[in-house]
Order: structure tokens, then C-alpha cells, then sequence
């Protein structure tokens, strides 16, 4: 593989992963700590539910236990389903300690469609948060058991969920290169594009309905953005030189690049269709890894221009002001805004391990929140309550997500070859 001097500190970071094989594996969870802070749950198998291929009870659970805020209780053996708010006895739910309790039934329509009917409700006191029915095909039930879980969430919790959003990848299975979607959860992963030749850096269009990535086809690194929905795909840069670390702006019309035009590796702004290149930084750096603020008005971008690689904010009005944020530690990269704009997380280097890093921007206060010894690419999930971040797992990289609130990370499962480059998309529309 090529290595492009704008990606060696991320190249530096890769090479200590090895070409072993994932074995598929379910969704599991890991959270370590904040145990008093959790919502306690309780969610009972839907009454008839064994008339489903699949239980949707089990991804409403995985999708709520991989945020680390609910603790999700068993209800004991024998109990007696409840079909309606009529039939629910709230008393046992208060003495095993639930806070809530979800439950449902299925119902067999014509034409082969299936009634899932579900309530949520707390306990002491009792109120019912959430009442709802989907009447759907089998082929639709994990989007509505994604569907229910953020009803769930945004009935207990309060704020904005995140399954009705995806993921996107690249898996390097031999000499393949798959770029790849999938759920949140990283189940039926769908492959946008297959290279004998690396695929790096995707990034969402604030949509969701486009990717824009590098890939190394022509024998050099050059910008594609595709769509998602059609296939279709058109060459956004193909400059003298290294393209690369593309980034949308939060109206989509443009997108920051890196490019190696002045010799060394600075960040320009191009129009979403190929036209209007202008330059951004200036320095004799290695400037590189641009990501806009969520207001448009800022670019964050990694540079080496006080000796080693920390990240820089430059405002976008013109002035070339340029300020640091990163003072802890000799090597900071990789920065992703939160959706609010108050947080930066990004990848530092301490004692030759990688780890995931969440700062405040107003305190400059910087928490690490990832847990082995190699961490890359972090991006926050788009209500910013999740961070995803590619890992290594005995020599072998998987994905994680990370809650931003408290202790605790979740390994993203049914993944096979080596991933790495993980973007979180936008909410689906």
C-alpha cells in the first residue's frame, strides 16, 4: 500500500495490527462502572413472539444495552406475558427493582403481515410512557425492532436516540478492500464497493445519502463520492499528487480535502461537484485530517507544525487565525466534532498505545474513554451520547462504540476480515 504522507501518523497506528481473521460473533457488551446511573428495564418477550423469525425483543435489547444507559433486568421464570395495559401487573416490576417494563404481543394479519403492538410503562408510579403498533412484512423486523428501541430510549430517557442511523466501514479480507454499511449494531452489512486496491477514509454526506472515500485503484489516492442509493459514483479530486481525508461541510455544498499540490500535505475546499478549489491552510507542515464544526464556521485539521502532530482550529471567514487545542501529550490526531460543537475526540499516543480521547473545548479538560492499546478513527454518533472508534482485539481490529457519559464500551459484532476507518452517519431520514 501506498502511504500517503498526510495518513502516516494513522499508517504508523495500523501497521501494529495483524491480518488475522474475525470469527463471527453476536453483539456483545462491556460496561465497566456507572451502574447507580443506568435505567433499571425490564423488557418481557412478546406475547405470540415465537411466531417471528427472529425475536425482536433481543435487538431491542442489544440496541438499548450498547449504550450503557439502560440495566436491563430478567424477569423471573413463569412469569405471565401481558398482552394489554388491562393484563399488566405493575407490582412485581416494583419489587425487582425495575424503573419501567416493556411488553407486547403479536398478532397474524392477512396477506402475511404481522401486528407488533408494544407498551411501555413505569412502575411507581405507574404511567404508560409509549403505546404503539407496526403492522409489517417478516423481511421489516429488525427495522422495527430498531424502530422500537429508539422509542424506548426517547420515551425513558428524554432525548434524541441513534439506531435510526448507520455505520460505514472498510473491511481488508485478504487483498480485498470492502467499503461497507451497516446498522448501528454492525449486522447486514451491505458492501458499497470491493477494490483489489485499499479503500480508505469514508465519510458521510450530512443526508446519509452519500459517501465520499479514497481509494488507491488507479495506483494512487484519488476522491470518489458515491451514492448509496443508485451505486453511482463520480471522481471528486484527482489533483497531481496525493487526494485524500475528505470531509463534508454540515450544508453538504462542499467538502474539505488534502492535497499535496505545494509539495507537502495541506487542506483545501472543493465544491461537492468537483469545481471551486481553494486553498485552506498554509504552513511548510504535514497539515491533514480536516473536519468541519457543526456550524459550518470552523475547520479542526491535525498539523506537525510545532514539531509533533496536534490538532488546530482555523474559522473559515478568511482570517488565517489558527489556534491549538491540544497541549497534553506529544501526539494528538485524528479529530471528530461532537454534534453540539462543545466536544472534540480524537486519537493520542502515550507509552506506544493509542487511545481514544474526548475533550472539552471550553475547559480544554481531556478524559480518555476507549480501553486497549491501539484505538483509530473515532466518530461520534450523530444525538453525540456514542463515540465509534476501530480497536484491535488480540492482534485482530474490530469495532467499538464508546459511551460519552460514562465507563463502558460495546464490541460492534458480525464482522469478518480486518476493519478499520468506522464513520457513524447521520440520522436516517
Amino acid at each position: 500500500m501506498h502511504r500517503l504522507i498526510a495518513y502516516c501518523w494513522r499508517v504508523l497506528l495500523l501497521a501494529t495490527m495483524l491480518a488475522a481473521p474475525l470469527a463471527r460473533a453476536d453483539l456483545t457488551v462491556d460496561i465497566v462502572g456507572g451502574g447507580s446511573s443506568r435505567y433499571p428495564l425490564t423488557i418481557l418477550p412478546m406475547q405470540n413472539e415465537e411466531w417471528l423469525p427472529e425475536a425482536v425483543t433481543q435487538t431491542v435489547k442489544s440496541d438499548l444495552a450498547m449504550t450503557g444507559l439502560f440495566g436491563l433486568l430478567e424477569p423471573p421464570g413463569g412469569t405471565v406475558l401481558p398482552a394489554s395495559p388491562q393484563a399488566f401487573d405493575p407490582v412485581p416490576w416494583q419489587q425487582n427493582g425495575s424503573r419501567a417494563v416493556l411488553y407486547g404481543k403479536v398478532t397474524k394479519l392477512e396477506g402475511g403481515l404481522l401486528r407488533l403492538t408494544f407498551w411501555a410503562e413505569t412502575v411507581n408510579p405507574r404511567e404508560q410512557k409509549l403505546a404503539a403498533e407496526f403492522d409489517v412484512h417478516s423481511s421489516q423486523l429488525r427495522d422495527v425492532a430498531h424502530r422500537i428501541a429508539d422509542m424506548v430510549y426517547e420515551a425513558l430517557l428524554g432525548s434524541k436516540s441513534l439506531f435510526a442511523s448507520r455505520i460505514a466501514f472498510v473491511v481488508q479480507k485478504g487483498k480485498e478492500s470492502r467499503l461497507q454499511v451497516a446498522d448501528v449494531d454492525g449486522r447486514r452489512a451491505q458492501t458499497v464497493l470491493r477494490s483489489a486496491e485499499p479503500i480508505i477514509s469514508p465519510a458521510w454526506s450530512p443526508d446519509g445519502s452519500r459517501l465520499a472515500y479514497v481509494s488507491f485503484e488507479n495506483k494512487k489516492p484519488v476522491i470518489y463520492v458515491q451514492d448509496l442509493a443508485t451505486g453511482q459514483r463520480r471522481l471528486l479530486a484527482n489533483f497531481k499528487g496525493s487526494n485524500s481525508a475528505p470531509t463534508w461541510s454540515p450544508d453538504g455544498r462542499k467538502l474539505a480535502i488534502v492535497l499535496t499540490l505545494s509539495g507537502n500535505s495541506q487542506v483545501y475546499i472543493i465544491n461537492a461537484d468537483g469545481t471551486g478549489l481553494s486553498r485552506f491552510s498554509y504552513s511548510d507542515a504535514i497539515d491533514t485530517e480536516p473536519v468541519f464544526s457543526p456550524d459550518g464556521r470552523q475547520i479542526a485539521f491535525v498539523s506537525d507544525r510545532s514539531g509533533g502532530p496536534q490538532i488546530y482550529i482555523q474559522p473559515l471567514d478568511g482570517s488565517k487565525t489558527v489556534r491549538r487545542v491540544t497541549f497534553q501529550g506529544a501526539y494528538n490526531v485524528s479529530p471528530a466534532f461532537s454534534p453540539d460543537g462543545r466536544q472534540l475526540a480524537y486519537v493520542r499516543r502515550e507509552a506506544g498505545r493509542f487511545k481514544v480521547m474526548l475533550q472539552d473545548l471550553a475547559s480544554g479538560d481531556a478524559r480518555m474513554i476507549s480501553n486497549s492499546a491501539f484505538d483509530e478513527s473515532p466518530s461520534f454518533a450523530p444525538n453525540g451520547k456514542m463515540v465509534l472508534y476501530a480497536s484491535d482485539e488480540g492482534g485482530r481490529s474490530v469495532l467499538y462504540a464508546a459511551s460519552t457519559q460514562h465507563p463502558g464500551r460495546v464490541k460492534l459484532g458480525v464482522l469478518e476480515g480486518q476493519v478499520q476507518d468506522a464513520a457513524w452517519g447521520p440520522f436516517n431520514p
